[in-house]
């Protein structure tokens, strides 16, 4: 008879091996020593104190593009009631958009631990089963992923607009002005049902007596590091972002190590023009021959249109103002020493002597965003508002704007637009 096979047997363990398999809705499976209630708590009042700072922030900086002036400012279309807290942007302090964009973008970065670490915390309860127990605790898991996803697609486009290496479709301010408003209603809604629990927490010195700390490991590891070495490691990731980040605000050795962001960390060279820019002349197709002796500003008003040759808006009366350049990414110069002619000098000679309006700018870029903006009167009003024609003693340079460029105290750099060709003074 041919001989039979023998078919191996399963081990006799192997089924208690897999009963032993632990998946991620098992609280077994998370074994970490670090997980906590009051872990979490700290965390999660940083972030309170933080992302309010950085939400807050993030709305004057909508705000100071004067959206609701002319669609050209406004890159968010349709916002609707969104619109509501909307309000003339003003010109002073000059340096008061550095300061609110400066806190935006360096307060979101050196967050990015703390984010982290809090989403790592309570990881386990993202797996919860059942999903909801009853209306109060999917109202809880609704502004959890409200709360999560807003704040990831947040931080993530942010983070990429910052090193100007932004992959998303569609656009940077779209996307991120109704991003901004999901991650709030996750976040109000979550603030509203944990902030008691986290304020009880942190006074007790961690869960209440008798109640369960249902964010530790039930079958933790062996501790290699205590909660308190977890935070003190948070706060120094954090620390480290702001050295290699903040700098990119201030000029000297801060600058120089602000190796993270655009902006820093770079020598931008010798001369009056050594100094932060975006776009180039080269970047958007600006030649010599735009900007040559043939380059003529256009002004329009009640007085008809009027143009201007280099030589002559030299010849006018002359003005500077000490203003920073400072960037939606962050970035900024210290002030810088501009001269030129008055936005209101040149509404009076456009018609409006006694009460300049709001202006329409145009610049010779082609294509690319913001080569058009508008200004609202407030702006051309004050007498720091120039038609920049030098800076620091000598002539714009061609990445500085070379013929004239538009300078207001307290604007996004975008509105102090380069390469000036028309202004076109009236009501918007």
């Amino acid at each position: 008879m041919p001989e039979r096979r023998r078919i191996p047997t399963l081990p006799a363990r192997l089924p208690a091996r897999l009963a032993a398999l632990r998946t991620p809705a098992d609280p077994g499976f998370w074994r970490s020593p670090v997980r906590g209630a009051r872990f979490t708590a700290v965390l999660g009042i940083v972030l309170l104190v933080g992302l309010t700072l950085v939400f807050v922030t993030g709305l004057l900086s909508y705000a100071a593009y004067n959206p609701d002036l002319d669609p050209v400012n406004d890159k968010t279309p349709g916002k609707g009631w969104l619109g509501f807290y909307l309000f003339a942007w003003p010109t002073g302090p000059h340096w008061l958009y550095r300061l609110t964009q400066g806190l935006h973008v360096t307060v979101g970065i050196v967050l990015v631990p703390v984010l982290l670490a809090k989403l790592w915390s309570v990881v386990p309860r993202l797996f919860a089963l059942p999903p909801a127990r009853s209306a109060g605790h999917a109202l809880e898991r609704l502004s959890v992923l409200l709360l999560v996803g807003g704040a990831l697609f947040q931080f993530i486009t942010g983070l990429l607009n910052i090193q100007l290496d932004y992959l998303f479709p569609g656009s940077f301010y779209t996307l991120h002005f109704y991003g901004a408003w999901v991650f709030l209603a996750g976040f109000v809604t979550h603030v509203a049902l944990k902030l008691p629990q986290a304020v009880r927490v942190l006074r007790s010195g961690g869960i209440r007596r008798g109640g369960p700390d249902t964010l530790a490991a039930p079958d933790p590891l062996p501790a290699t590091l205590s909660r308190r070495g977890a935070l003190v490691m948070v706060g120094a990731g954090s620390l480290l972002l702001l050295i290699t980040s903040a700098g990119r605000s201030f000029d000297g050795p801060l600058r120089r190590i602000a190796l993270l962001t655009p902006r820093g960390g770079t020598e931008q060279g010798p001369g009056p023009n050594a100094f932060q820019v975006n776009k180039t002349a080269a970047a958007v197709r600006i030649t010599p021959a735009d900007t040559g002796e043939r380059w003529r500003l256009t002004v329009r008003g009640p007085a008809g249109e009027l143009r201007f040759s280099r030589a002559e808006l030299l010849a006018m009366e002359q003005h500077t103002a000490a203003l920073p350049i400072a960037c939606v990414e962050g970035w900024s110069t210290s002030d810088q020493l501009w001269r030129g002619v008055r936005l209101s000098d040149l509404a009076a000679l456009a018609g409006y002597p006694d009460s300049p309006p709001d202006v329409f700018v145009e610049s010779l870029q082609r294509s690319g965003s913001f080569r058009k903006a508008a200004l609202r009167d407030n702006q051309v009003r004050d007498g720091r508002s120039l038609l920049a024609l030098e800076v620091n003693g000598a002539p714009l340079s061609p990445d500085h704007g070379y013929p004239a460029r538009i300078i207001v105290p307290a604007a996004p750099g975008v509105l102090n637009t380069k390469w000036v060709e028309t202004l076109t003074f009236g009501e918007l």
